[in-house]
Parts: structure tokens; C-alpha cells; sequence
């Protein structure tokens, strides 16, 4: 690989001479393996440890198909499906991989006894399959994680909704936290210029997210004047809905666990902050029984902070913690969308909160092809910011995941893949310093 690392670190290696490269056989890739899938078998949920199931080793490059490309990966980084598919939870992803691979000759190349895990990169396109011409080997890139076969009508009015939708590097094989990926070239998306490599990988998964969920009308179709809850409002998810509301002209109210979080929100431009540990909310009385007298204090706080209104929207990915105070604190008529649900997905709220005031739960899941489009694009013109906190090595990426599974980290949590330090790939330093107190507002933290 330091050959492709040369060309690529040279900065003017032509696009022929990309293309000319030679390809290893192998390539470093972080992997969990089939064999293993009952290993933490009677653990509880916390107490699983992806540094025990999560592999760096050396794998065979795969095929390069039609309508595929090779893309050097610079760097990286962790999402919670990284994190589930390291424990096992709620499924071993080796039964997406084998459905994947029944479906043609072609995708049988994902059916292996192990799995590159990874759903975001920024890198350099260095091969392109029979039928691209979007892409050039040499390309600097970041890339969505939406895989679709496009073969059915359903998937061309939004291809979230084509049967074969899936997410890369999650229910495919040969992800991005690896030295090559191998993605559909229409995954891929123009690298931010003023970004680094760690920088310009870590928005993809949740920024994209983050704007359909809040913003497409496919999902919350927020408006000016909006009242937007934003759960975690300055972690991976949150961090980006919070600065679509501001931008949109919305106005966040951000849910935060302490003063450091809630430093972050305010650094952000939002001003309406519900700080849970000063609060001590307790949505729950027991494992099985939640407290309506807490939703109702909770609601009464956020009419306090919004001057007696109720929330428009509610951009819901706790999931069971706090799923019912969402419905609750909805106004009539009003939003709740979902995804993810990280604290479980088992959803527990009072349907007459949610009937008799004619509410609504719309269900989001990442983004179709023009929604990440979209949302790369306001990465790249500076609207739009990421919120990168730490920077792991391959080698690390166990604890990083182990980190983000025990939610000790902020922000997004990176990994440095072929990048052999950080810092490295900004091409506009211009913009970059115009951009760089909100490019580094989560560093460190």
C-alpha cells in the first residue's frame, strides 16, 4: 500500500498514473468474524466489549464489478451500527451478508466468514468499474453509505424506499474502516476542500441522517419558526440537527446530560438548554413503568424556555428512554421522528397523547441519494460543520468503538485509516481559516 499512500501524499500524481497503480492482493481492513458471533452469549448489553470481537488483519481485495469503484481510505470513522455489528446486536450482520449474497452472482462476493465493518471514508477513488464515468482514479471523495441495486420502480422516487436498500459496510461487506473500500460509485461524493481526511470522513453517516430526518420533506420538513427537541443535542446525531435548526431558521431546544455538553449547544448559537443531570428527570419509576408526572415536568420546562409554546418537531433517536416524554411534549398536531433508538428499541408511550392530538411519528432512516448530496454539499460550503472530537488509529479502533458503545465519547469519534497523521488533505486553507472555530468546536472534548 505506501505506493498508493505515496501517489496519493505527492498531491499531483495524474489521473493516468492513479488509474496505472498496482493493486496488492490484500489489504489492512478491521473485521469481525463469523466464528464468533456467540461470543459474548449471556453478557449483558454493557458489559460486551468490541475490543474482544473487533479484528485488524489482512483480507483479499474483492472483485471490482460494474458500476463499482476502488477508494484508498485516508480515514474513517464510528457509528452505532459499527459498534452493534462488533456486539452482535440485536443480530450478527452475517445473515444480511448471506441474504446480500444470494441475490446474484456478483454480490456472493460478500457472503464471507468475516465482515469489513465501516460506514463513512474520506480517500482517493483509485479504480472504477465497467460503466463510470462520474468518477476519475484520483478523485478525492467522501462517501454515503446508501447501497441500492436500483432495479425496482419503487427505488426511483426515493431510494430509501427500493427493496434491495441497505447500508454499506453494515448489511454489505468490505466497509470503510479499512485501508481499500469497495463502494457503488454513486455512493461517492466531492471531499470537502477545507476539511482534513478524519474531518472531511466523519459527517457522513449522521450528517445525512441528521437532514433527512429533520429537514426532507421525507421526514420532519422543518420550517422557520419551528420548535425543534433535539435529544443529545451535542453528540454525534444531535450535534448536526442542532445546527440544521439554527441554520433553517428553527428554534432548538436542546437536551444535554451535563454543563460541558451544554457549553457545546450554546457554542453552536443555540440558547435554549435543558441540562438533564441539573433536572434529574426520571422517565422511567422501573424497568417497566414510566412516569407521566415526569413528562409533564419536562414539558413545563420547555414551555418555561419557549415562552409558553409546545414543540413542533422532535428529533428522536434515544428511542425507549425517552420515547414517551416525546409524544408527550409534542404539540398538537405536531412531529416525532425516529430513527436509531440507542437506548432500545422497544417503544412504550400514551397513545392518547399521540391520537386524540392528531400527532405524528415518522419513521427516518439515513438518506436517499439527493439528501446526501445535499447535506455533503453544506459541508462543503461552510454551513455546515463537523463534529469531530478524537481521532483513534485503525490499530485502536476496539477502544474507539468500546468508547462510543459506553457513550464516553462526543461529537464524532474518527479513525485514521491510510492517513498517516492528522491534519493532512486540506486543499483550501482559506476557507479553512474562515471555518475554524466551528471546525474545531468539538476537539478534545
Amino acid at each position: 500500500m505506501q505506493h498508493i499512500l505515496d501517489a496519493i501524499m505527492a498531491g499531483d500524481t495524474a489521473p493516468g498514473d492513479f488509474a496505472n497503480l498496482d493493486l496488492p492482493e490484500s489489504y489492512r481492513a478491521v473485521t469481525v468474524h463469523a466464528d464468533e458471533v456467540d461470543m459474548f452469549e449471556g453478557v449483558a448489553t454493557r458489559d460486551k466489549d468490541p475490543r474482544k470481537s473487533l479484528h485488524v488483519e489482512d483480507v483479499a481485495l474483492p472483485e471490482l464489478g460494474p458500476g463499482e469503484a476502488y477508494v484508498a481510505v485516508m480515514a474513517s470513522a464510528i457509528n452505532y451500527n459499527t459498534v452493534w455489528t462488533s456486539i452482535f446486536e440485536p443480530v450478527s450482520t452475517f445473515g444480511f451478508l448471506k441474504r446480500y449474497g444470494r441475490l446474484s452472482e456478483l454480490t456472493k462476493r460478500h457472503d464471507l466468514p468475516y465482515h469489513v465493518v465501516g460506514s463513512d471514508l474520506a480517500g482517493v477513488v483509485l479504480q472504477t468499474g465497467p460503466g463510470v464515468t462520474k468518477w476519475q482514479p484520483g478523485t478525492e471523495v467522501v462517501a454515503h453509505c446508501l447501497s441500492v441495486e436500483l432495479e425496482d420502480a419503487e427505488g426511483h422516487d426515493d431510494s430509501m424506499m427500493d427493496p434491495q436498500q441497505r447500508i454499506w459496510g453494515f448489511e454489505t461487506n468490505f466497509g470503510g474502516l479499512a485501508h481499500i473500500a469497495l463502494v457503488k460509485s454513486n455512493q461517492l461524493m466531492p471531499k470537502p476542500a477545507h476539511l482534513t481526511w478524519e474531518e472531511a470522513a466523519s459527517p457522513g453517516l449522521v450528517n445525512s441522517t441528521a437532514y433527512r430526518q429533520l429537514v426532507s420533506r421525507n421526514a420532519g420538513q422543518m420550517k422557520q419558526g419551528d420548535n425543534v427537541l433535539i435529544w443529545g443535542a451535542s453528540g454525534g446525531l444531535g450535534g448536526f440537527a442542532t445546527q440544521y435548526a439554527l441554520n433553517g431558521g428553527a428554534v432548538p431546544v436542546c437536551v444535554v446530560s451535563n454543563e460541558e455538553k451544554a457549553q457545546i449547544a450554546r457554542s453552536m448559537g443555540a440558547e435554549l438548554i435543558i441540562n438533564r443531570s441539573e433536572e434529574g428527570y426520571k422517565f422511567w419509576k422501573d424497568e417497566h413503568t414510566q412516569d407521566p408526572a415526569e413528562w409533564k415536568r419536562f414539558g413545563a420546562k420547555i414551555r418555561e424556555l419557549t415562552g409558553g409554546e409546545d414543540i413542533d418537531i422532535v428529533f428522536e433517536h434515544p428511542g425507549r428512554e425517552t420515547f414517551g416524554a416525546s409524544v408527550y411534549v409534542t404539540r398538537k398536531g405536531g412531529t416525532i421522528t425516529t430513527c436509531a433508538s440507542t437506548s432500545g428499541y422497544m417503544h412504550e408511550y400514551d397513545n392518547r397523547y399521540l391520537w386524540m392530538n392528531l400527532k405524528r411519528i415518522v419513521s427516518s432512516h439515513f438518506a436517499n441519494y439527493r439528501e446526501s448530496w445535499e447535506a455533503n454539499r453544506l459541508i462543503a460550503k461552510g454551513m455546515i460543520h463537523p463534529t469531530l472530537s478524537r481521532t483513534y488509529s485503525m490499530d485502536e479502533v476496539g477502544q474507539a468503538s468500546l468508547d462510543v458503545h459506553h457513550n464516553l465519547h462526543q461529537g464524532k469519534v474518527g479513525v485514521l485509516c491510510l492517513a498517516p497523521e492528522e491534519g493532512l488533505g486540506v486543499r483550501d486553507t482559506e476557507m479553512r481559516e474562515k471555518h475554524i472555530d466551528a471546525i474545531n468546536r468539538f476537539r478534545g472534548v
